[in-house]
């Protein structure tokens, strides 16, 4: 599961999961291109990983910028050389009500959790393939959520948002295959900046806690292990799947308690 001599893009590298998995790619070995569209975290991950002894460069921009987004490919591959390895983390949405989710917030959140991974991966792709082989293909995780699977009211434009995700993971690994290995992780209630309402009310997190059957909420480092596997050679037969971290769930374990239309 090491990664020396590779070099791994990660968006929404800022905090939470991304900071997580920048970390623990560093830990291993690669060079890290650390992206946020907010500039003093992603500053912030990449000066721990720095003062680590890591190779790192961090850069502002938001997936959701083609100009910012080409900008930072550019010098990542003009300071690194070549890139190896993409984890699309960037992305969320809010739950909301149905009839309070229109059309225009729908697409939105289609956009940033969907297309904005679509785009980057179809930009960073020629640069994956110049150093890439069917015995050391490149890779790219997506990072993407358990709701893409499950049903739960409020997460209409989010969940299907996530669904796409995942079933793009799917065609994506067709495309690229077998130079370039797609794959995702459906990620289940992680101890994040997300979960702020949930940490913060011990009953909300006690529920959370009961309903999930491992007993506990993930941790960051939960995510960027099993990101870790499908990025190194120990995921080398595996493209086109969904890896689930999600404490064991099959329904969701945190009702929002949204009345009945």
């Amino acid at each position: 599961m090491r990664l020396n001599g590779k070099v791994a893009l990660v968006t929404g590298a800022g905090g939470g999961l991304g900071t997580a998995i920048s970390k623990r790619f560093a830990v291993e070995g690669a060079s890290l291109i650390c992206a946020d569209r907010d500039g003093a975290r992603a500053e912030a991950t990449a000066s721990a990983i720095a003062k680590a002894g890591g190779s790192v460069r961090a850069f502002r921009a938001d997936v959701a910028d083609p100009v910012e987004c080409e900008a930072q490919v550019a010098e990542a591959v003009r300071q690194f050389g070549r890139i190896d390895i993409v984890v699309n983390n960037a992305g969320g949405t809010a739950p909301r009500p149905f009839l309070d989710t229109t059309p225009g917030y729908f697409e939105r959140a289609f956009h940033f959790n969907v297309t904005t991974a679509f785009a980057l991966s179809r930009l960073v792709a020629p640069h994956l393939l110049k150093t890439a082989t069917a015995d050391d293909p490149a890779a790219i995780v997506n990072i993407s959520s358990a709701i893409g699977r499950l049903r739960d009211r409020g997460f209409v434009a989010y969940g299907t948002a996530k669904a796409a995700m995942l079933h793009l993971t799917r065609l994506m690994a067709i495309d690229f295959a077998p130079r370039i290995r797609v794959n995702a992780i459906a990620v289940g209630s992680v101890a994040t900046s997300s979960l702020e309402t949930v940490l913060t009310n011990d009953d909300l997190q006690n529920e959370m806690v009961a309903r999930t059957p491992l007993h506990r909420l993930g941790d960051p480092e939960d995510i960027a292990l099993a990101a870790l596997y499908l990025a190194s050679s120990a995921g080398s037969f595996i493209t086109g799947k969904v890896l689930e971290v999600d404490g064991g769930i099959e329904a969701p374990n945190l009702a929002l308690g949204l009345p009945d239309l």
